[in-house]
């Protein structure tokens, strides 16, 4: 068979100026030159990875087949040619995420660093498929952050303590996807995958200047990934442009991806980088619900106001205010209490026999047998789920879930879309994920400027750093957020590396 793009000895470019910011486009570029391969492309992300991760402590592990995989892939590609746009590319993956390979997930926790998943998650499957390459797991705030009332985000037992690449020790990370966030921020990877139930994508990405999407829930498939409350749960792309956040979307979601949702094929598109256009704010109305902004600290209103006035120069008509009355609800808790413990034990319950625990109560014993360990923050949210959820009936559980979605959605996202003729919400940050969350719907953060000041709270939130504007619309409507956020992501062009990792 002739082979196509034979390699030649070219150098690999100088990882210590190429490599930074680069976009996935660029690499396959290279690649079909013939001046990188992924090998190379490997070995250049492990040397930033030496050299850099243990200011940020982002990685938690590393795929001891990454090399082989990539050698593979470059044989491929000099035979068959490539896959599609991720051949060759090494992504790191959230802890909570099954891989079927010599990689652990544990979501943090100390209890399950021996456990090895037997099967990949579906969207791993699907990324093999395209050709990626699995390069390791990235550390997260420990079971998803559902494990302690004051846990810092970003911290887990079994791999510490995550940092901003911005400012490490001085600013807040972000949780519970921190190191997929902060890994991609500090060019550690091409791209990494997190999970979101409220809020795990978008506010690390925002708070790390990275480019997040939360996607509908059910667009890209949940099984294999260790749930948090399953009826919210998705997982989704972090990445350092919006062009290789959709590309990786794509992928995330599969070929199945219509059955999994359950609805017409027509609303999910086969590649989402078919929707960025750069001239995709003109014409878009795009809503702004002012009571969110009124208490934001004066550095991150500036930065929202230039935001909007950036999108307004492109062409985008801004309607402010517009009304959200779900954002003065009472949200109930029935559906964590009733969906976390459930969905955790059935998890558990399937690792093998020599992993010390199998369900909630047996973690918690864990826990507490080796507190000096696993207990730092200690373990309140995780004993309180335990007790708390038994006595809900699933008819009380299917009401409150109904509620939930009801008001979220027809007095919350599609309310305010309809009345104002909406395209588009805009949020500050993560402001507006638990609304969407409990609605199902999508979101996308683009980095939008860095406060200078700002203020500190005891859980280790500060304002000041980089913060991203986040576009929020109906189910299925990635293809117009990503329009929208690729469109001011080219005006704005607000993201710089942190200058620690240049």
């Amino acid at each position: 068979m002739e082979q196509k793009n034979s390699p030649i000895n070219n150098p690999v470019p100088d990882s210590s100026t190429w490599i930074i910011e680069a976009d996935i486009t660029s690499m396959q570029a290279e690649m079909t030159r013939g001046s990188l391969t992924s090998v190379q492309l490997v070995q250049l992300y492990l040397e930033r990875i030496g050299r850099h991760d243990n200011v940020i402590n982002a990685v938690l592990e590393l795929n001891p087949d990454a090399l082989e995989i990539a050698s593979q892939l470059d044989q491929e590609r000099l035979v068959t040619g490539p896959r599609g746009g991720l051949h060759g590319i090494p992504l790191l993956i959230k802890d909570n995420i099954d891989t079927a390979d010599k990689l652990h997930t544990s979501a943090g926790s100390i209890a399950l660093a021996d456990s090895f998943a037997s099967a990949d998650a579906e969207l791993i499957s699907h990324l093999r498929a395209a050709g990626a390459v699995i390069l390791g797991k990235a550390n997260m705030t420990e079971w998803a952050n559902f494990m302690a009332p004051g846990m810092w985000a970003g911290y887990s037992s079994r791999g510490g303590l995550v940092l901003n690449p911005y400012g490490p020790g001085e600013l807040f990370v972000g949780g519970s996807s921190s190191g997929s966030a902060a890994s991609v921020a500090a060019n550690l990877a091409a791209a990494a995958v997190g999970t979101e139930t409220s809020g795990s994508i978008i506010g690390p990405a925002s708070q790390n200047s990275v480019v997040g999407i939360k996607p509908t829930a059910g667009l890209v498939s949940m099984a294999g990934i260790i749930p948090g409350i399953s009826s919210q749960d998705t997982a989704g792309p972090l990445a350092r442009t919006v062009a290789d956040a959709a590309l990786l979307l794509g992928a995330m979601a599969g070929p199945a991806a219509s059955r999994a949702a359950g609805r017409d094929t027509g609303l999910i598109p086969g590649d989402y980088t078919a929707f960025l256009d750069p001239q995709g704010l003109q014409g878009k109305r795009i809503g702004i619900p002012a009571t969110v902004y009124q208490d934001l600290h004066p550095d991150v209103l500036a930065i929202m106001n230039d935001a909007i006035a950036i999108m307004a120069d492109n062409g985008a008509v801004i309607i402010d205010p517009v009304e959200l009355p779900c954002l003065a609800a009472d949200w109930s808790p029935v559906m964590l209490q009733y969906e976390f413990k459930r969905g955790l034990n059935h998890y558990l319950a399937k690792l093998a026999g020599h992993i010390p625990v199998h369900s909630l109560s047996e973690l918690i014993q864990y826990n507490l047998e080796h507190s000096d360990k696993a207990l730092k923050y200690g373990q309140g949210t995780l004993e309180w789920l335990e007790q708390s959820g038994d006595g809900i009936t699933e008819a009380q559980y299917r009401k409150e879930l109904q509620l939930s979605r009801e008001s979220a959605r027809e007095q919350g996202i599609d309310y305010a879309l309809s009345k104002y003729q909406l395209d588009a919400l805009m949020f500050p940050g993560f402001h507006g994920t638990d609304v969407a969350a409990r609605a199902g719907y999508p979101l996308i953060t683009v980095p939008a400027g860095y406060a200078e000041d700002g203020s500190v709270t005891p859980g280790g939130y500060t304002t000041k750093g980089p913060h991203g504007v986040t576009f929020c619309g109906t189910a299925f409507s990635e293809p117009v957020l990503i329009c929208i956020a690729y469109s001011f992501e080219q005006a704005a062009q607000r993201r710089y590396p942190p200058r620690l990792f240049t």
